[in-house]
């Protein structure tokens, strides 16, 4: 059990029966009346997101997440396979519960997998991944007709739109939560 005013981002409530992650949270008083706590809360296995408010000072139940830090080895063709780094454990996951996360995963990459009472909830990665261009048509010099970007598929057979300049491979950071180029990184 945890008070509101203890609320952080990424606990995990259990609310009901069913698990949330608290995305977003605000300490609210107003100058008339009990202070609340606004919180958006996102359900751990639809991805639902909803917004609810709690009285100052309530009591919330949390659920116990193990997060640990884990491998991906490969896909077998249904789950993505994982081995705990401390166990050596190989876990498949499903690639529901993989999700997005799906398209910055290369085979011995990091990443944190979560989990409660044995139920993998979620697969955590970096915030920005590096990885390299496998095609994209050459730039042209002044062309300008959309804004100065041009499709690029990365080796993870993902699509990002990245600058004109970039070609074939070069490495390019990737922000996970978005989707986005963020630079081109030099060896």
């Amino acid at each position: 059990m945890a008070s509101t005013n203890d609320l952080k981002n990424g606990m995990v409530l259990n609310i009901d029966g069913q698990l949330w992650s608290v995305v977003e949270f605000q300490h609210v008083k107003p100058g008339k009346g009990p202070a609340f706590v606004r919180t958006k809360i996102k359900n751990v296995l639809s991805g639902k997101t909803v917004d609810k408010t709690f009285n100052a000072g309530v009591k919330v139940e949390t659920a116990t997440v193990d997060r640990r830090d884990m491998q991906y080895l490969y896909n077998d063709g249904t789950d993505f396979v994982f081995m705990d780094l401390e166990t050596y454990e190989q876990i498949p996951v499903s690639p529901e519960i993989v999700g997005d996360a799906a398209n910055f995963l290369l085979e011995e990459q990091q990443a944190i997998v979560a989990s409660h009472e044995g139920q993998v909830l979620f697969v955590e990665l970096p915030a920005s991944v590096v990885l390299e261009v496998t095609y994209t048509e050459p730039g042209l010099q002044g062309d300008r007709s959309n804004a100065g970007t041009k499709p690029a598929k990365v080796q993870t057979g993902y699509e990002v739109q990245v600058p004109l300049f970039l070609n074939q491979g070069d490495k390019v950071k990737i922000d996970t939560r978005t989707g986005e180029y963020l630079g081109r990184v030099t060896d």
